[in-house]
């Protein structure tokens, strides 16, 4: 059963890395070793168990409404005007400086391609008017789009929170250090990929760019209202305490009405958006956290989860080494990072006291994985996104997103491994 296990786990990798519809795909490879051990309903009852997980729903589909009203509002593109117009008046650090303002955003922003459209959409044409190479400029936001990792939005978190039974700011205030220590060698790696390539602001192409470009009108009341439940976040966390503990419902809740103070846009067309927010996040980001859970119930059934955790009891290195360059190297593969790093963070890190390991570490590591692989896979959404703003191939991008990515996957595990 377990050489059985193994080989539909196999295929069902394979078939995320021919982008097939990863849920379909997780569903049924659970679905089909459940099966095999005979106990098919089994993954029916992990798939009903898991669509109303209170943690993860409430979390997950109130940030992605709020995310939403921030469209919905505009507020979202006065924060990015907002960032871009102070970048372009220091160009000596103009490329490691966008990289930073996009993982700053894609904390406010988690959606990988969603940040990627919004910031891309305002980014990538001002630094190419900067005279930064069209490829380039499309990978300095592609680089930032990490930033997510330290959004209490990501499914991630608080998947990994309900795990150890902490809160979802303990987890993140947890791997801080080290995702800060990837973005401290991602942006200048790729300012030094820009200075070998000649490829960063030269006046020859600025020049044919003159006086192109809509002036924007930035409102700085509406550029803040994004980053405000975050700043609930973190003044309530444990770790400050400055403010009474704000849950992330009250947080995002609280941003979307502000949203609407700040905007006195339609109420009905606010309330519309964050209730479509809410619905797609189920969909799509939920959908994916469900059907992997019937994965890993399918591998907990067959006996392959029993049979890998043995295995990695004789080393812990063999698990450290699973849960960072597992995920990672899938994600290039694929293009996403969550599907590899949630049946991992499924299936093994629950048991990551028996490697020596702290629950939330060895969870961490995952996801922090997965996000750089998914920054340099050419198959992307997020980078497809921005190769077509950028009007260039997504393998270009990924050349000059690759280098900061390796080092950092490297740096994380070091970090981690040290504590």
């Amino acid at each position: 059963m377990i050489w059985v296990g193994a080989i539909i786990v196999l295929l069902t990798f394979v078939a995320i890395v021919k982008r097939y519809e990863t849920r379909l795909v997780l569903f049924l490879g659970g679905l089909a070793m459940a099966a095999a051990a005979g106990k098919p309903l089994a993954a029916m009852d992990a798939f009903a168990k898991a669509m109303v997980n209170e943690g993860l729903v409430t979390t997950i589909c109130t940030v992605m409404g709020f995310s939403y009203v921030m469209s919905v509002t505009n507020c979202d593109k006065h924060l990015v005007h907002l960032l871009a117009g102070g970048l372009k008046r220091v160009k000596p650090i103009l490329v490691p400086g966008a990289v930073v303002v996009t993982w700053v955003l894609n904390i406010a922003l988690p959606s990988t391609a969603g940040c990627a459209a919004a910031v891309g959409a305002v980014l990538i044409p001002t630094l190419i008017r900067s005279g930064v190479h069209p490829a380039m400029a499309a990978a300095c936001v592609m680089s930032g789009t990490f930033g997510s990792t330290m959004s209490p939005g990501l499914s991630h978190n608080p998947f990994v929170a309900k795990l150890a039974q902490v809160d979802v700011m303990t987890v993140i205030a947890n791997h801080a250090p080290a995702v800060l220590v990837v973005l401290a060698i991602a942006a200048p790696m790729l300012a030094m990929v820009a200075y070998w390539r000649k490829e960063g602001p030269d006046a020859e192409r600025a020049a044919a760019f003159q006086g192109d470009g809509q002036a924007f009108k930035v409102n700085l009341l509406k550029a803040i209202i994004p980053a405000l439940p975050l700043l609930l976040l973190v003044l309530g966390s444990k770790q400050l305490g400055v403010i009474p503990t704000v849950t992330v419902p009250q947080a995002m809740i609280i941003g979307a009405m502000l949203g609407f103070l700040a905007t006195f846009q339609n109420p009905q067309e606010i309330s519309k958006g964050f209730f479509k927010g809410m619905g797609d996040s189920y969909g799509d980001i939920m959908g994916i956290i469900i059907a992997a859970a019937v994965f890993t119930q399918g591998m907990q059934i067959i006996g392959l989860t029993g049979a890998m955790i043995e295995k990695m009891k004789a080393s812990q290195d063999i698990a450290i080494y699973a849960a960072t360059f597992g995920p990672y190297f899938l994600a290039i593969l694929s293009g996403s990072g969550d599907a590899a790093a949630l049946a991992f963070n499924g299936a093994v890190t629950p048991h990551a006291a028996q490697f020596g390991w702290a629950i939330s570490d060895m969870g961490s590591l995952a996801t922090i994985s997965g996000a750089l692989g998914r920054t340099m896979s050419p198959v992307a959404g997020g980078l497809i996104v921005c190769a077509t703003i950028a009007k260039v191939n997504p393998f270009e991008i990924a050349k000059r997103t690759a280098p900061g990515m390796v080092l950092g996957v490297i740096a994380v595990l070091l970090v981690f491994s040290v504590r």
